[in-house]
Order: structure tokens, then C-alpha cells, then sequence
């Protein structure tokens, strides 16, 4: 029963003067007088954001990080705070196909670079010869030459960068390797990648105007060992170094606005060459009539 004027019985979101109680918009069960900054909708803890000013909303703070451009590395790259996670993946890679290598009979021999069997169509050994070695010294040699270079690489140029250096400088010296050697003559290790990152640690010094006289020195010390060392495929060394430095010539004299455009650009034309470059090898051994 009521009298006359009144408005009848409080609800429960109502107080004395009638005004209704805001309620959370994402628990309406959860009364609240905090506001997002940025919506002004109520909020209740469990919602509430810190913001530079005040609180905000958990859409609020999600629309925020969409409008904010991740970080990129000097040369375009994203930046990660795990710089070492490829090279480390691809140092794990390379041990396991070692293990593989001495625990698995024939497992060496189908996966080698052999002139002849990628001739016959098996074109996947120009990339899987690159995670095999000839024995644990070759392996431990070009592991530590990728710990010590990746890293600093990985960090410049970012993940996907670091990862497109260094394949297609492994694929650049198993082509060239390919291409000028014997098809008879079977070729494995990581060397050619691990002359592409000697030749992109070189440019990418070099745009940054750091002392190259160290990088220069050992470099120079590796390519004499190449061709004086028997046994060595001073091929794959070669085609690795140069493809290596391209691609990072690619991505460290980029223009700032057309950066990813050159990127794509120039790991799009090593691609093209290195393909032409080995369909012109196996026309060439299949004309020579190898069985």
C-alpha cells in the first residue's frame, strides 16, 4: 500500500533519492562507481584495467593494442624478447639429424646432396644436406659459428628475417654446389648458411658503420681453409656467402617506407634464381646421360 505522492517500494537498484545503481556492463550482478576513462562504462575489480589515467575496460584496452604499430628491429624486423629462439631451434635441428645420422643405417645417404639424385627429381636434398655433417668436429665447428653469429642477427633483422637468411643461403650453397661439382660427388653440412650469416654480418655491420676488420679477418681465414683443406665443398661455401650477402644488402639498404617490399623483393628473386639455376643443372646432367 502507498501513500499519495509516493513512487512505492525501493528495488534493490535503487537508493533513497531513487537514482538507480550502476551495475558492472560485464557482471550486472557486481554493483560499481568506477568508470573505463576511455567508455565510461561502470567497471567492476575484475574489469578494471590500469590505465595511464584511471581505469579501463577490458575492450577498451584490447582496441588500444591493435592501434599501436609493434616494435620493429632496426632493419624492419618484429622484435621479440627471445632473440635466440631460431638459432637455437636450428642448432637442436642440425644434433638431431647428426643422432639420426649415426643411430639410423642409410639415413646419411637418402638425405645428402648427391648431383645425380637431384637430377632424378629428389630436389629436397639440396635443403635437408644442410642440417647434415660429415663427422662431430664438422658439427661442433659450424654450431659454434651459428651460436655466436645467430643470435646477433636474429635480433638485427628479426625471426622471419633471420630464418629466410638463412635457408636460402643453405639452399644457395647446396645449388652452387649442385650446379659446378661433380654429380657424382656427394656434398653435407651446414657451411653454406653458415657463410651466408659471415656475409650478412658483414653488410649489416658494414650500414651500421661498425669496425668489419674482425669480421673481415675471419671470414677471409675461413674461404683460405676452404680451398686449401681437402674435402672441403668450397663450392657451397662460395654460393652461401654470396647469396647470404645479398639478401641481407636486401634488408639493410632498404628505404624505410618500402622495407617489407624489399624483403619480400629480394628473398623473391634469390628464390627464382637459385630454382632456374638448378633446372639448368639437371637438364645439363640429364643431356650427359649419368644413370
Amino acid at each position: 500500500m502507498t501513500t499519495p505522492g509516493s513512487q512505492g517500494p525501493l528495488t534493490p537498484d535503487e537508493g533513497q533519492s531513487g537514482a538507480s545503481v550502476p551495475v558492472c556492463y560485464r557482471h550486472p550482478d557486481r554493483e560499481t562507481y568506477v568508470r573505463c576513462a576511455r567508455c565510461d562504462r561502470p567497471i567492476c575489480p575484475d574489469c578494471m584495467r590500469n590505465a595511464s589515467v584511471g581505469f579501463q575496460c577490458p575492450e577498451c584496452v584490447a582496441e588500444g593494442n591493435r592501434s599501436v604499430r609493434p616494435a620493429r628491429t632496426i632493419y624492419g624486423g618484429r622484435v621479440s624478447q627471445n632473440t635466440g629462439a631460431v638459432t637455437m631451434t636450428l642448432i637442436g635441428i642440425c644434433v638431431v639429424a647428426y643422432l639420426a645420422q649415426l643411430a639410423v643405417p642409410g639415413f646419411e645417404r637418402d638425405f645428402f646432396n648427391l648431383g645425380i639424385a637431384v637430377a632424378d627429381g629428389e630436389y629436397y636434398r639440396l635443403l635437408t644436406a644442410a642440417f647434415l655433417h660429415g663427422g662431430t668436429l664438422h658439427l661442433l665447428f659450424n654450431m659454434l659459428a651459428l651460436y655466436l653469429l645467430g643470435p646477433a642477427l636474429e635480433a638485427a633483422l628479426g625471426r622471419v628475417r633471420f630464418l629466410a637468411l638463412y635457408l636460402l643461403s643453405a639452399l644457395g650453397g647446396s645449388i652452387t654446389s649442385y650446379a659446378l661439382a661433380s654429380p657424382l660427388q656427394p656434398s653435407l653440412g651446414a657451411s653454406g648458411a653458415i657463410f651466408g650469416l659471415f656475409g650478412a654480418m658483414l653488410i649489416v655491420s658494414r650500414r651500421l658503420r661498425a669496425d668489419v676488420a674482425g669480421i673481415a679477418v675471419v671470414l677471409g681465414i675461413n674461404l683460405v681453409l676452404s680451398f686449401t683443406i681437402p674435402n672441403i665443398d668450397w663450392r657451397a661455401h662460395i654460393g652461401g656467402l654470396v647469396v647470404g650477402a645479398i639478401i641481407a644488402a636486401g634488408f639493410a639498404y632498404a628505404p624505410r617506407a618500402r622495407r617489407d617490399l624489399f624483403a619480400y623483393g629480394v628473398c623473391g628473386l634469390v628464390v627464382v634464381t637459385e630454382i632456374v639455376t638448378a633446372l639448368w643443372r639437371t637438364s645439363d646432367i640429364s643431356s650427359i646421360g649419368f644413370p
